[in-house]
């Protein structure tokens, strides 16, 4: 988008002066490794192009407001009021990350906001947490409070955690607020020591697959996940301390699998443990430059998630089985936390065009949704840029 366009919304919602300044947040894309962030794992995700821009403003006044390009809702909230959820609307991000300011014994000033998003809402590609980073990456700035990056990070997961009431794990901000251009972030969720692995795929890109079926986490049953694996853990526990499922590898796992109790949560477990495997293999199959192990890697950890985890859907399965027939397409799964959303796959860039032809027809017969496909540019994390 235009920086100018952005700025001409915004002093026509709130009126002529001082230029404002404009942040950039990104989405991210995960090439590998799904629900192991809340269990302390392993993740490989990549910021991409798509992302939220906030153009944003000093106002003279102790209130912060709040308008989108995106959704009608707006809202004008006075400085008493900043802790107060508004229902749930889009604003309870930036609003969670301005109270978690708050509790850090930050001085507020009021500021005009105007939020304006290219990237797919519900599509499971971190909407909210490239929200809550460009919210926070830009008061950072404007109140000169000089929070290091990590700690930006932190905010918008305590954010989503404590304000929206999402139990997510960290990868999300993680990606939009320290992501590399053409780089992904290996990163081990627990100690958030990471690794930039480049992104080298000549002759394949990176295909995001969108079922246009919108998920909404905070409503769905990502928290009863979360349970589940906390009942896991509790159970494993017996065998060895644990601090987390990832602590434990597949063999020790299928070895021990039966001090589990419930089925469906023994099922849980599986697919967390055997997923962090599979992200450890990924790294050293692109450090490696081999693709088609990653491919391979990529379409078992879907079916751990069909099977397993029981997050796909009727729609993300559909889209992910009709990629795998094509020839170009090396390997495809669903990513993000599933109940909808988008699916990734790697693709030779001379199957790009027959993927869209053939797959997207195919999903609407079976679905009655319209798929929208987006070749990923790996991008840069969040930051200003005017």
């Amino acid at each position: 988008m235009e920086t100018a366009s952005l700025k001409k919304e915004f002093q026509s919602r709130y009126g002529a002066g001082a230029s404002p300044a404009v942040y950039f947040a990104p989405g991210r894309v995960n090439i590998i490794g799904e629900h192991t962030d809340y269990n302390g794992g392993f993740v490989l995700p990549c910021a991409i192009s798509f992302g939220t821009y906030l153009v944003i403003r000093p106002n003279a006044e102790n209130r912060m407001r709040f308008a989108t390009s995106n959704f009608k809702y707006t809202a004008d909230v006075p400085f008493a009021e900043l802790g107060i959820k508004q229902g749930s609307e889009w604003v309870n991000y930036p609003l969670g990350v301005i109270d978690q300011f708050v509790k850090r014994g930050v001085s507020l000033q009021g500021f005009d906001m105007f939020f304006s998003g290219d990237i797919p809402n519900g599509a499971g590609l971190s909407s909210s947490a490239s929200i809550e980073l460009v919210t926070a990456v830009a008061l950072d700035e404007m109140l000169k409070t000089s929070i290091n990056r990590i700690e930006l990070i932190k905010i918008g997961r305590a954010a989503e955690n404590q304000f929206v009431g999402m139990n997510c794990g960290i990868m999300d901000q993680f990606a939009v607020g320290m992501g590399k251009a053409s780089s992904a972030i290996f990163l081990n969720c627990r100690t958030l020591d990471y690794e930039l692995v480049p992104v080298e795929m000549e002759g394949y890109s990176i295909v995001i697959m969108n079922t246009n079926k919108r998920r909404e986490l905070a409503d769905s049953k990502y928290n009863e996940r979360v349970k589940e694996c906390a009942s896991a853990l509790e159970s494993l526990r017996k065998v060895r301390p644990l601090v987390d499922l990832s602590d434990m590898s597949i063999g020790e796992f299928l070895e021990n699998e039966q001090v589990i109790p419930d089925k469906t949560v023994r099922s849980r477990a599986r697919h967390v443990i055997s997923e962090n495997g599979r992200v450890l293999d990924a790294v050293t199959a692109m450090k490696s430059g081999d693709l088609g192990t990653l491919g391979k890697l990529m379409n078992a950890s879907h079916e751990s998630l069909r099977i397993d985890y029981e997050v796909t859907g009727k729609e993300l399965d559909t889209i992910v089985h009709e990629a795998w027939k094509i020839d170009g397409v090396i390997g495809a799964r669903m990513t993000g936390a599933g109940f909808g959303g988008c699916a990734v796959a790697i693709v030779e860039n001379e199957s790009i065009d027959e993927l869209i032809a053939c797959v997207g027809p195919a999903y609407h017969a079976t679905t009655g949704l319209s798929a929208d496909f987006y070749v990923a540019t790996v991008g840069n994390g969040a930051g200003r840029l005017a």
